[in-house]
């Protein structure tokens, strides 16, 4: 039997945990005969699952059959890139000949007789939804691993207006918590920082230790056992598995080095490297023991209460601390305090 788990970001693995409930928030917003909401935002840190999370929810919304869905790559020119991929869709591309929509200019299909080229692709995708809103069709647009570029920024804008003109067009991002944080705190992008943010938090180490359990037929304390050295990480809990799977002899001791390797190449380095010099003071101390109290770190590290309060702020956003705990913070990336002692003592 082939490893049921899987190394590979975005990619929906077999051994999958869903998040029920934030899935079901997003699917039952957008298919509301009123939405309250056109645009959601999923974020989270490295590994937690945002992209999995963004495909489960296009193939639950390609099953029905009014909806379209196109994901676009937001390093490319967005509004380009839309227009193309829905000329390309059969059933749409017959449905814009028929309106005698003339995309020539664009490179889309051929000059029409009696019609008047599009000239500009806000125009352009305007004239695409309109004919998909009088055929019953929504359109799902998702864009993984958003940045705050010059595409998006425009596309985001045309988007804005779209909205405003009442046109059955959805919007489904992923991001990092600081690139998401940037493009909504963009003056232009007002809009967006009302967008519904869904935070992906660490996953439940019972459903974790139950899925060891059906896989590898090991006692529940075990499984636990193995579940607490994920403590919730989606990344971690596939490395697990897919290391346990590897090495089904032994204990389970035998593949943390291994482990501990793979999260370091996959995760930590990224992580590590993207903190300011003071994220880092902040991560090295917690790294010392489990948890502090965060009056205790602030004299520890000479912080007044403002300061530490934004980099606290910051580090949990980003998914790296847990505040969980009233007046107290800890590390929330397993094994994540080794790794940071290692780059501290180099």
């Amino acid at each position: 039997m082939k490893n049921p788990f899987t190394l590979t970001f975005g990619q929906q693995p077999t051994q999958y945990i869903s998040r029920i409930n934030q899935t079901n928030e997003i699917i039952e917003t957008f298919i509301d005969e009123h939405p309250s909401s056109q645009v959601y935002m999923i974020t989270g840190i490295r590994g937690s699952g945002k992209t999995v999370m963004m495909t489960s929810i296009t193939k639950e919304l390609e099953q029905r059959k009014e909806w379209i869905t196109v994901e676009l790559n937001p390093t490319r020119d967005l509004l380009i890139g839309l227009a193309s991929k829905l000329y390309s869709m059969k059933p749409l591309h017959s449905l814009f000949t028929n309106a005698k929509l003339d995309f020539s200019a664009f490179g889309l299909g051929v000059s029409l007789e009696n019609s008047t080229p599009v000239s500009d692709e806000e125009t352009m995708i305007e004239s695409m939804l309109k004919e998909i809103d009088k055929s019953g069709k929504r359109l799902l647009i998702t864009i993984d691993e958003i940045t705050n570029n010059s595409f998006v920024k425009v596309f985001a804008s045309t988007y804005q207006i779209l909205l405003r003109k009442e046109l059955p067009v959805y919007l489904l991002m992923t991001g990092l918590y600081e690139n998401v944080y940037s493009l909504q705190n963009d003056k232009s992008l007002t809009f967006l920082y009302r967008a519904p943010k869904i935070m992906l938090e660490p996953l439940s180490e019972n459903a974790i230790a139950q899925h060891y359990k059906a896989v590898f037929n090991y006692s529940m304390e075990e499984s636990m056992k193995m579940a607490k050295l994920t403590k919730g990480y989606p990344f971690a809990f596939q490395v697990l598995g897919y290391l346990r799977w590897k090495h089904k002899d032994g204990d389970i001791e035998d593949v943390i080095p291994e482990y501990d390797h793979y999260l370091e190449e996959y995760v930590y380095e990224k992580i590590w490297s993207e903190l300011s010099d003071n994220d880092r003071k902040i991560v090295a101390e917690l790294s010392t023991r489990n948890e502090l109290k965060i009056k205790e770190l602030r004299d520890i590290l000479n912080m007044n209460s403002s300061e530490m309060s934004v980099y606290r702020n910051r580090l949990s956003k980003r998914g790296i601390t847990d505040v969980s705990k009233y007046g107290y913070i800890s590390l929330k990336l397993p094994r994540f305090e080794f790794y940071v002692q290692m780059c501290v003592m180099e």
